[in-house]
């Protein structure tokens, strides 16, 4: 959430800013509402300190009908400015929490998709003496991928994995899991998937984005990444600057209702409803943000390294930042049964925007209070790693290679077609 003295102290930067992610102007609309705020909070100042002066003039003297009468309206004048006050701050309030994060200053402008730059690639593109496939015509062909009996058992955009394949999404989960455990400094826990309204509201899920997630009859939300468990572990709190930085990671299962994406990624289970990510997430001091970003996304990085599959990361244009973000990298990983690169991990520091809406701080070493920075990532998504080894090792005989990092996991080196299940 954008803090209001910002807009105030310097209304021009934040229209700048939104301009910048295609929104139009709103420092306008901010400040005509801030100041009916003000006002309304310094005529009940004025009203209260009023009312205490006459309780104060009375208390000494037997009351009269007069004094009575005058201190009972200057309570119903009390009680009603409360109402329009508290009606003033939540009118504000909601348009604050509808704003998006201002972009970093360092980031890149665009409109969309199109504008985002390649940073820098990573590992040898295959070259195959056939017609490469698309992972689910390789996972039908094996035995193991099954969509069919996903849309019976949920509908669409749910998938069955049995197999070699369901053994593979186990491996590659537990593969980076330890990785970022044993080699990248991050803490595992195991958190709730079902939050409440506070969590999807401080991690910026909630209001504007409700229609994306799924929403309990007992007013819980299923989680659409661990992101927001793993960083409103610290929401309501005050950190010291000892216990700075904290770093997290989770493996869950995420959903999401993919609205708005009908007629998109149909085939197969690139985009699910229900799929497990390892979620990385960063709380920093302010001074720690922007080295503690380029970490994250070598983290990310590390296991397509470790899993010999080429990859490329770009940085993403202000127009095509999510709402929470101030900059953005995200790292797509080749899929040759498509010719094009996918994204696979996002990484994003969203500065103290996230923050100021959990009210999660940190004790500065001169102890002045100041919010924290969080960051989170993907690290990786992994049904898309899955795909991703699927059609990057697959073979001509139909078989699929296991890179040599999983195959401890696995238990062999290649995936050949299994036995049916009988159904």
């Amino acid at each position: 959430m954008l803090d209001i003295k910002l807009v105030r102290l310097d209304p021009a930067h934040v229209d700048d800013g939104l301009a910048k992610r295609g929104v139009a102007p709103l420092s306008k609309v901010v400040l005509d509402h801030d100041a009916v705020v003000r006002k309304l909070t310094s005529e009940l100042q004025t009203l209260q300190e009023k009312k205490n002066e006459l309780a104060k003039a009375n208390s000494s003297n037997a009351r009269s009908a007069d004094a009575i009468a005058q201190g009972q309206k200057i309570r119903d004048e009390v009680t009603a400015l409360e109402a329009k006050l508290a009606e003033a701050q939540e009118t504000l309030t909601a348009l604050l929490v509808c704003i998006p994060n201002l972009p970093a200053e360092d980031a890149i402008v665009g409109k969309d998709e199109d504008d985002n730059v390649e940073i820098r690639r990573g590992g040898t593109i295959p070259t195959f003496d056939f017609e490469p496939k698309e992972h689910h015509v390789l996972g039908y062909e094996l035995g193991c991928l099954h969509t069919e009996l996903g849309a019976k058992l949920s509908g669409t955009r749910f998938t069955v994995l049995t197999g070699a394949f369901a053994r593979l999404e186990r491996a590659i989960a537990q593969f980076m899991l330890d990785t970022h455990t044993h080699e990248h400094g991050y803490s595992e826990i195991s958190v709730p998937i079902l939050v409440n309204d506070y969590c999807m509201f401080g991690t910026g899920q909630l209001p504007k984005f409700a229609e994306d997630s799924f929403h309990t009859t007992e007013g819980q939300w299923l989680i659409p990444t661990a992101e927001v468990s793993l960083t409103n572990l610290v929401r309501d709190m005050t950190l010291t600057a000892k216990q700075l930085p904290i770093r997290v990671t989770a493996l869950t299962p995420c959903f999401r209702s993919e609205a708005g994406s009908a007629g998109r990624d149909i085939k197969g289970m690139f985009r699910q409803r229900q799929f497990y990510k390892v979620e990385l997430v960063s709380i920093v001091a302010k001074e720690d943000e922007i080295a503690e970003h380029n970490r994250m996304t070598e983290s990310a990085e590390n296991i397509l390294k470790k899993l010999e599959l080429p990859y490329h990361i770009v940085e993403l244009c202000t127009g095509d930042m999510g709402f929470s973000a101030q900059k953005t990298y995200d790292i797509e990983v080749w899929l040759p049964g498509q010719n094009r690169y996918r994204e696979i991990s996002s990484c994003s520091r969203c500065g103290d925007f996230q923050a100021r809406r959990m009210n999660a701080k940190y004790k500065t070493a001169d102890g002045k209070s100041e919010f924290v920075r969080t960051l989170n990532g993907s690290g990786l998504a992994v049904g898309r790693t899955l795909i991703a080894i699927v059609e990057n090792f697959q073979q001509a005989d139909g078989s699929v290679l296991i890179p040599k990092a999983l195959q401890p996991y696995m238990g062999t080196d290649k995936i050949e077609r299994g036995l049916p299940m009988g159904l």
